[in-house]
């Protein structure tokens, strides 16, 4: 049975990357992905987002971890306002008043276990944590300045040898910080990969998520990628779009980047 592991993950949903194949055996992968989101994200400014995510992954054929560590930098940031992994946690009094940051942002650990593979009609069954360290300065809007804890599962198909489908849902414990009243949230992505060839591969994707702050729409974004494999074992560069659904979102998201696998 041939596996694949084809994923994107949206800035305000997971952490941002696309993740090339995966084999048998063992293997570690070092990548960097800038990203661009501009939007409101339901306040009353128009925010400017650079997200750039360098992770460090390692993965066999059952278990996958990932650490990412990301440099954030924001403009039009409302005082009072509070961003969470790059998408906005709670909007403050929309007070009139900006300022612009940057720093570090909150650094992700990611564990992956494919407890069932893929067999015939039956997918794959992939549960997951994952930890978001509150590391981004809170004084400055860049984080909560508490930890996440996510829990979820992944369902990964494949549909003839060139089609991917998956679907994942998580529910996150989220950080609160003192004022904040911040709500724990489900998260979810769903979408397939395509396989043009060997070297190209089309990934398209709707992932949402509820609002950390209450009263407000969670985030809710179209996502279209492209991976070029450079090498059979997955180094390459991707590239990917994002158009948000819904005032959590940003009105729209661009990202190029690259990753090298060592084999």
């Amino acid at each position: 049975m041939r596996t694949k592991r084809i994923t994107t993950a949206c800035l305000l949903v997971l952490i941002p990357g696309l993740e090339g194949t995966a084999n048998a055996t063992s293997q570690f992968t070092i990548g960097d992905l800038p990203a661009f989101y501009q939007g409101s994200f339901g306040t009353n400014s128009t925010l400017n987002i650079f997200y750039n995510s360098t992770y460090l992954q390692y993965q066999n054929s059952t278990l996958r971890l990932k650490l990412t560590v990301p440099e954030l930098s924001v403009s039009g940031l409302p005082n009072g306002a509070t961003l969470s992994g790059g998408g906005i946690a709670s909007r403050g009094k929309q007070s009139t008043g900006t300022h612009s940051a940057s720093g570090i942002g909150d650094i992700w650990l990611a564990a992956h276990y494919t407890a069932i593979s893929n067999q015939g009609i039956v997918p794959s069954v992939v549960p997951f944590v994952k930890v978001k360290f509150g590391t981004a300065s809170a004084s400055q809007g860049l984080g909560t300045g508490r930890n996440d804890y996510e829990f979820g599962v992944g369902l990964d198909d494949n549909i003839g040898p060139r089609i991917f489908p998956f679907l994942h849902v998580a529910y996150r414990i989220v950080g609160n910080p003192p004022g904040d009243d911040l709500q724990n949230i489900w998260t979810y992505n769903i979408g397939s990969s395509f396989e043009v060839n060997s070297r190209n591969i089309l990934t398209g994707m709707f992932a949402g998520a509820q609002s950390e702050q209450p009263g407000y729409n969670g985030p809710a974004d179209l996502i279209v990628a492209w991976n070029y494999n450079v090498t059979t074992s997955g180094s390459g560069f991707q590239v990917f779009v994002d158009k948000g659904l819904s005032n959590g979102s940003p009105d729209y998201g661009i990202g190029i980047g690259a990753q090298y696998v060592f084999s």
